[in-house]
């Protein structure tokens, strides 16, 4: 198996744990690479998988700069809860063996495409080909795509289409579109809903909606979302991922989509959905009452 090798040597216990497992991984496989600035271009690297030290923000780093190249992901969580990097630094020699066995599964998690259009230029929200011409930016997310208000902090209004039907307006400090793997990140706790991985669909979560009836809504992958920039704020921002993409202007148009290719995930057969939920989310919890004084 070649491997090439993506660590976040900026959290505390990464270097280490390289250093350590580097020469036990190099008897049972072929490392063709390793990335530890996170700024390797992932689409020329020749591999079987990708082995991602760090968090799930290592993996969603991985994602991106793959760009659609079908090299499957294996995220080993040294951060806090590791949604997608689902592996654990204390279980890896055991997990990896099974990964060099064939016996861990791998899932397809789509992605969104998200192109940013100057709001001078006329397109059509369906027509794929015209949008990717006349787009100033485009960046992939696994997670969510997020407009975010930015100072002066005033309430921006948008306007959000769906598959080129009347748009509906609101003022807020901006949206979430998300994936159903980003639905337990930000969107989650803007109050949207948690989609399982397999249903192919988006969640288009307001922040701080200045309404009380504008709710969190999912909607098929299928559809392509335009939201418009109708009044934003000087410091309004596009972010990808987490990652800042661009700033946005009165007019400036957002077309998401699905993207056409989907990233491939390797699975922890032992994170399953509703444990991970239950574990980190502490979902389904019972309330924890103090003793009396």
């Amino acid at each position: 198996m070649r491997l090439f090798i993506v660590a976040n040597v900026d959290k505390p216990h990464v270097r280490p744990a390289l250093d350590e497992l580097l020469p036990w991984i190099r008897e049972r496989a072929e490392v063709v690479g390793i990335d530890t600035d996170q700024m390797a271009d992932l689409r020329v690297i020749e591999a079987d998988v990708v082995l991602a030290l760090g968090g799930d923000g290592t993996l969603l780093s991985a994602a991106r700069r793959l760009q659609g190249k079908q090299i499957p992901l294996m995220g080993v969580n040294f951060g806090r809860l590791g949604f997608l990097a689902s592996f654990s630094p204390d279980k890896f020699r055991e997990q990896f063996e099974q990964l060099l066995a064939g016996k861990l599964p791998v899932s397809s998690r789509l992605m969104l495409e998200v192109s940013l259009i100057d709001a001078w230029v006329q397109t059509k929200l369906k027509d794929r080909f015209e949008v990717a011409a006349k787009r100033r930016l485009v960046a992939t997310a696994l997670n969510d795509a997020v407009v975010t208000a930015g100072p002066p902090f005033h309430m921006i209004e948008l306007e959000i289409r769906a598959d080129g039907d009347t748009g509906v307006r609101y003022f807020g400090d901006g949206v979430i579109v998300s994936t159903p793997s980003g639905s337990t990140a930000y969107n989650v706790s803007a109050g949207g809903p948690i989609v399982n991985p397999d249903v192919a669909a988006f969640c288009v979560t307001p922040i701080c909606a200045h309404s009380l009836s504008f709710r969190p809504v999912v909607i098929s992958s299928q559809t392509d979302l335009m939201i418009i920039a109708v009044k934003v704020n000087p410091g309004t921002t596009l972010f990808v991922d987490g990652q800042e993409a661009d700033r946005i202007q009165n007019g400036d148009k957002l077309v998401i989509r699905r993207s056409p290719h989907d990233v491939r995930l390797i699975e922890n057969p032992q994170a399953r959905q509703w444990r991970s939920l239950a574990d980190k989310l502490h979902w389904a919890a019972a309330p924890q009452y103090s003793e009396p004084l």
